[in-house]
């Protein structure tokens, strides 16, 4: 069978901050309150029933809510469980997405010996990062996430950093970049926020226009071009020149389906996408229906075949290619169609008339370096 990878959130939508703009605490609704764990009976069940898919590369990535919450007790049986039931040579690989704020020393030790890459949440320098990411007490987590930064940075965990585009950043690309630059940042990943505010319907407040986007884009591209593509990875650029190169994308968002990975929750309730998470795109639970079966079911090969259907103004539009019509997610934000154009629409067709004909100068010259790298 086709492989995918596992998403998966240990603390369901538990989290030790209360950023503002965070789409998933909302699914407090579908699992109940209360503290939402992952048993061990659902751990062993998740990584035995992978690993048996003896896949070339066996890719669990870790997210919540806040994973950390587990305890590193948590991770370290993890590995346990990774090393008895994998075959011997079998390619295993443990990403962690954390706001960095519970990163101390033991943490990164452990991280740093068994390899895991370490995703961190920051908005930028402390003015635009603790204006949504703060605790439920109102401090900011900037510090924090600084001192976390070092410890990985101490024990040689690798790590990037995703930046949340919001509307108290998108018109600081310049600002972001220098900081992250001086950083010695290597890894970025920058994520367009929109979101719908369930008390009104509308787009929410902290939400970016598709122009700023564009905008946003454009003034990344033109300093990370100045600055040295070798210098610096840029995960949505990366997958552009993927495409250029290989032929196939890096990262979901442009690809012509949805199928990359499935979500298993705490309580082992696998979705289709975590941005889905919801009843209607429920496949089952690892308990009882095994794992490759929902993976494979007719509920995830209708989501997947769900990006296909594309509006006619993505038909001919002249970036189709390269685009596929975007994520599902901002495609629905508006009014909830499937086939809608997206949300940014406008801002990608700006980016990709702007930055097209460079990437293919970029892409050119990349395939002449061998040890270039496009990243994942």
């Amino acid at each position: 069978m086709r492989p995918f990878t596992l998403l998966i959130k240990p603390t369901g939508p538990d989290c030790n901050i209360g950023c503002k703009y965070c789409f998933y605490s909302t699914k407090t609704e579908l699992f109940g309150e209360g503290k939402h764990r992952m048993s061990d009976e659902v751990l062993d069940k998740l990584v035995g029933s992978y690993l048996r898919l003896r896949f070339e590369i066996s890719s669990f990535a870790w997210q919540g809510g806040e994973p950390t919450l587990m305890g590193l007790d948590f991770y370290k049986k993890v590995i346990d469980l990774q090393q008895a039931c994998g075959d011997d040579g079998q390619l295993v690989t443990n990403a962690l997405q954390t706001n960095g704020i519970l990163l101390d020393e033991k943490w990164c030790r452990f991280l740093a010996e068994y390899k895991f890459l370490v995703g961190i949440s920051c908005d930028g320098p402390k003015e635009y990062h603790d204006y949504y990411r703060r605790t439920r007490s109102g401090e900011g987590t900037f510090d924090k996430v600084m001192a976390g930064i070092e410890n990985c940075r101490k024990h040689k965990v690798e790590f990037n950093v995703l930046v949340l585009v919001n509307s108290r950043n998108v018109e600081a690309a310049d600002e972001l970049f220098d900081f992250f630059r001086g950083l010695k940042i290597k890894y970025l990943q920058f994520v367009q926020c929109a979101e719908r505010d369930p008390s009104t319907g509308q787009i929410a407040e902290f939400s970016i226009t598709a122009q700023q986007y564009g905008d946003f884009l454009c003034r990344i591209f033109d300093r990370w071009t100045e600055y040295g593509p070798e210098k610096i990875s840029i995960r949505t650029f990366d997958s552009i020149l993927s495409y250029l190169m290989v032929g196939k994308h890096s990262i979901c968002t442009f690809q012509p389906q949805c199928n990359d990975y499935i979500v298993i929750e705490h309580n082992g309730d696998a979705f289709c996408c975590d941005f889905f998470v919801e009843d209607r795109w429920r496949l089952g639970n690892i308990l009882e229906t095994p794992i490759e079966k929902l993976a494979a079911g007719e509920i995830k090969r209708r989501f997947s075949r769900l990006k296909t259907g594309i509006s006619n103004k993505c038909l001919v539009c002249r970036h189709l290619d390269i685009c596929r019509g975007g994520c599902l997610k901002d495609r629905i934000v508006t009014d909830g169609d499937y086939k809608a154009p997206s949300y940014f629409c406008a801002g990608y067709k700006k980016f990709f008339d702007y930055a097209m004909p460079r990437f293919g100068q970029i892409a050119a010259k990349l395939s002449q370096t061998p040890h270039r790298v496009v990243s994942g």
